[in-house]
């Protein structure tokens, strides 16, 4: 089999179990020396024994990914240890599922506070490293919540969601450094949603299969940008786009045109995947200035 990342250094946070303890051990078997993070020390330590056992080289840390001194002694222990962080998968995450009404506003942060805010400091631990050395791979953890909702998930879909405009502004700044930045939206039978399948669905969901997602976006030959969807052995992308649209002259009846011409707005037909925010202001100001009057008409 060949060996992705052979010589790379990964941390996966969250890696005690589920995902997190599938995608440690992919990386492992692809040849990558693993930092398994978890607030649960021995389960941390299982993960490495198990990766001990295949014969690769792991080391377990318990940083909370909200705790920035904490994040910064985690990326230190691995440049200890081994001298590179190559890898870095934004794994760790908690839900707190109610309707919006009844949602607690300490529970929402909390939420945003692990899955944004704990991807946030731990790519800022490694940013510099990886910028110095000119080479890295992220891999944050978007949700098909963020990416289309999901019935009482506001906190969790709020914060997914989140992650995926960080991915796409960190990619834009790693491309010079060779860093490249992607999310993958995994479905996967975790603590999370063990409840809500058949055994047999379970099966098919097992964590172990979105893991290959994971391990390409970890390699040297990674795209950046992109916004990878596994589960089940499937995978596949999803694009934030934007229609061709219409284009309306100022007018008191503008707001009315547009309810009007709904269906013409929403026409997918040749729709478009900016490469970046400022697509979407030149495509607007090419529009305004092809219907502009022409001079001596």
């Amino acid at each position: 089999m060949q060996r992705l990342l052979a010589d790379r250094v990964a941390i996966v946070t969250g890696a005690g179990r589920g995902l997190g303890r599938a995608h440690a051990l992919a990386m492992a078997r692809a040849g990558a020396r693993v930092l398994v993070n978890d607030l649960d020390a021995a389960a941390a330590e299982e993960v490495c024994g198990e990766i001990s056992r295949l014969g690769g080289d792991a080391l377990a840390d318990c940083a909370n990914v909200q705790d920035s001194p904490a994040v910064e002694r985690m990326v230190a222990a691995a440049l200890r240890r081994w001298g590179q962080v190559d890898i870095l998968v934004n794994n760790a995450g908690i839900l707190r599922d109610r309707t919006f009404a009844k949602l607690d506003v300490a529970d929402f942060r909390l939420v945003m506070e692990v899955h944004l805010m704990g991807s946030v400091e731990c790519t800022r631990a490694v940013w510099p490293h990886m910028k110095e050395r000119g080479y890295g791979r992220v891999v944050l953890t978007t949700s098909s919540s963020g990416l289309y909702g999901n019935f009482g998930q506001t906190a969790y879909s709020a914060a997914k969601m989140a992650l995926v405009g960080l991915m796409q502004t960190l990619a834009l700044e790693g491309e010079r450094y060779g860093i490249r930045v992607n999310c993958v939206a995994p479905s996967a039978a975790t603590q999370m949603t063990g409840e809500l399948w058949s055994p047999e669905e379970l099966a098919a969901l097992d964590p172990r299969r979105v893991s290959p997602a994971v391990v390409a976006l970890a390699s040297e030959r990674a795209p950046s940008k992109c916004i990878l969807l596994a589960g089940a052995g499937s995978f596949k992308l999803a694009h934030i786009t934007m229609t061709r649209g219409i284009y309306l002259p100022d007018e008191p009846q503008a707001a009315e045109q547009i309810l009007q011409q709904w269906d013409r707005i929403a026409d997918r037909t040749g729709e478009l995947v900016p490469a970046t925010g400022f697509e979407q202001y030149r495509f607007e100001v090419a529009q305004a200035r092809d219907h502009a009057p022409q001079a001596g008409s």
